[in-house]
């Protein structure tokens, strides 16, 4: 049986630390690699096609459930795990839309880790108990037929992201592969969209919407 490869996706060292200890412990289990953040995480998915990225939420340049959309469509094959701090139905809701099998809280992955891994590696889903919840009622809902919210596209999420991280219209541009007039385009029409007067209205929007972490 060939090893099973792992990508670890955390802006915080001590984590990758951690989560590396925890996975290679196990026979068979190798970390292929690591990203600090979500474009990295999205960029090494591609180039090393690891069977299960691990990723948290809150990374900077692009967040994790914008790098889960990514990755599950550039990478059908690969498996997503969200290792985060972060709880609300809202959030479960946006991790299954973005592809992700698996939902794991950081102050659960002592436990829970290595069989969450061992869940995706099977092409499994895996939701710690209280998660496990949001996503029952989260199918409930959808029985129920209540309408989705309107949401921004993938590429305005990413420019959200941007903006509200305080990078300027050449900034977006050229993290992006894309013209400063496009950049500024989307700037203009996501304040439209979203009723934005001011760009610390479009912060707090990136902030209520999980796009940035505060």
């Amino acid at each position: 049986m060939s090893a099973l490869s792992i990508l670890v996706a955390d802006d915080h060292e001590i984590v990758r630390r951690g989560v590396r200890a925890l996975l290679e412990s196990r026979p068979g289990w190798r970390i292929c690699g690591e990203a600090v953040e979500g474009r990295e995480a999205v960029d090494k998915a591609g180039r090393l096609r690891p069977d299960i990225v691990i990723l948290d939420i809150g990374m900077p340049v692009l967040n994790g459930l914008e790098a889960a959309r990514q990755i599950r469509k550039n990478s059908p094959q690969c498996e997503v795990l969200i290792l985060t701090m972060h709880e609300s139905e809202q959030v479960v809701r946006e991790v299954l839309t973005a592809g992700a099998r698996g939902y794991l809280l950081k102050s659960d992955a002592g436990r829970d880790l290595v069989k969450a891994v061992e869940a995706l590696s099977r092409h499994e889903t895996f939701f710690t108990s209280q998660v496990a919840e949001y996503v029952l009622q989260s199918v409930l809902d959808a029985r129920g037929g209540e309408p989705a919210p309107s949401a921004v596209t993938p590429r305005e999420r990413e420019v959200i992201q941007l903006l509200a991280e305080g990078r300027g219209n050449k900034e977006v541009a050229a993290t992006l592969g894309i013209s400063v007039r496009t950049a500024e385009t989307h700037r203009t029409h996501i304040m439209h969209k979203l009723g934005c007067r001011s760009f610390s209205d479009l912060v707090r929007y990136a902030i209520r919407n999980n796009i940035i972490t505060p």
